[in-house]
């Protein structure tokens, strides 16, 4: 009967700060320090619901949990710049006693806190995704993630190769206090800096969480950069999902897309058909599924009192037009998510 009314409440839209699931979101049976019916409860918690990263990073846990025998408590903000509601989230698992956390920290700073909270209740933390910064290092067991800064700097060379080195480019920025994305802009501006012929125009604008504020964003950055109906750019670089998205849409109501080269980050259905069209000349592609998956393994291990590395590589590939139908990258670009997910 709980289930049906929060199921309710959902579809009414009265409890929107948090995510409602319909498969691993929420154990059945009674709870006791961190167990349901002898099965130890972890609670994952993502930066946002909305994005298929983040559905695929669901996938992965549910994977690992099924294998493991574990139960997963998969609640976050629906978007990601609540911070508020990330750490409430935070703060309800610890009350719960759930036996760990695995956490996609939407701010490097103002999850710190909380993070140590839980370490202080005998609560261990796994991180995914996005590092916290500065002692908070010391609080949890394990980062879990894409090498970022390698990802972004994969995509400044491929758009360096495009441009035959020369050029004006621009970056969309995705939003303040996420590491993952930052360090990936870093990493782009880092490549970009080995051309000296390719100048950046704009690097300081942020998209924001949605694909939304990030077609709007992007429709500010370009027009100036129209001309006689043409741009007067050469490369664009956007650093994830909504950000890439918004970018593209951007592109195609001014009747510009395909026209600059265009390397984005993450994969959902329109970049797919965008990248297979021209639109999109490359995508940086990590591994949620697997993120997710090694996430809640990663805590299992270390609750059973094994060793567990302090940081684990997910792995980034970068896919073009020429390799998008390859087996291997298939799967990446269009992951079975109703294999693990009821959506």
């Amino acid at each position: 009967m709980r289930n049906v009314l929060i199921a309710l409440l959902c579809c009414l839209g009265l409890v929107l700060p948090l995510s409602c699931s319909k498969k691993g979101a929420e154990p059945q049976g009674g709870q006791q320090g961190g167990q349901d019916g002898g099965k130890w409860i972890i609670a994952v918690i993502p930066k946002g619901t909305l994005h298929v990263f983040w559905k695929s990073v669901h996938a992965g846990a549910v994977k690992a949990s099924q294998e493991l025998g574990v139960d997963i408590i998969w609640q976050g903000p629906t978007q990601e710049d609540d911070r508020v509601g990330e750490i409430k989230v935070v703060e309800n698992m610890v009350n719960r006693e759930v036996k760990g956390i695995v956490l996609a920290p939407l701010d490097d700073k103002a999850l710190c806190g909380p993070v140590e909270d839980a370490r202080r209740k005998g609560i261990p933390t796994v991180i995914i995704d996005s590092d916290l910064t500065g002692e908070a290092g010391k609080d949890f067991v394990s980062f879990v993630a894409t090498d970022n800064e390698l990802g972004g700097y994969k995509a400044g060379k491929h758009l360096a190769e495009l441009l035959g080195g020369k050029g004006k480019v621009v970056m969309l920025r995705h939003n303040e206090g996420s590491a993952s994305t930052h360090n990936r802009e870093e990493g782009f501006l880092r490549a970009i800096r080995e051309s000296p012929e390719i100048e950046v125009a704009s690097a300081n604008q942020y998209g924001g969480v949605t694909t939304e504020s990030a077609m709007r964003k992007s429709q500010g950055l370009l027009a100036p950069l129209i001309k006689d109906g043409k741009l007067t750019i050469q490369g664009i670089f956007c650093p994830n999902e909504s950000t890439t998205s918004g970018m593209l849409l951007a592109l195609q109501d001014a009747r510009v897309a395909g026209t600059a080269r265009f390397v984005g980050f993450d994969s959902a259905e329109n970049l797919v058909a965008a990248l297979k069209s021209g639109e999109i000349d490359g995508l940086i592609l990590q591994d949620p599924v697997n993120m997710g998956y090694l996430g809640v393994k990663t805590m299992f291990q270390h609750l059973k009192g094994q060793t567990v590395k302090g940081r684990i590589d997910t792995g980034s590939t970068l896919m073009t037009k020429k390799n998008m139908d390859e087996p291997q990258n298939k799967e990446l670009l269009t992951p079975d998510l109703k294999k693990w997910l009821n959506e």
